[in-house]
């Protein structure tokens, strides 16, 4: 969404005071995205940090762009 439509809705004078705000780090995003998936979804389970973890160190490298 648009930062300055976003700081003129909170009536904020400079737009450096909505980036304050605006800030989200990955765990924040995580769930936003989570939340937002309807709950039949496989993907959202109980635990679902698993789904982020990579054992495999050819995949590993071929992410990081190693090979």
């Amino acid at each position: 969404m648009d930062l300055t439509l976003i700081s003129q809705w909170l009536g904020h004078a400079q737009l450096d005071t909505t980036l304050i705000y605006s800030h989200a780090d990955t765990e924040q995003k995580r769930k936003a995205i989570e939340q937002s998936m309807d709950s039949q979804n496989p993907l959202l389970g109980k635990d679902s940090s698993f789904r982020f973890q990579v054992d495999d160190e050819e995949v590993l490298k071929k992410l990081y762009g190693l090979k």
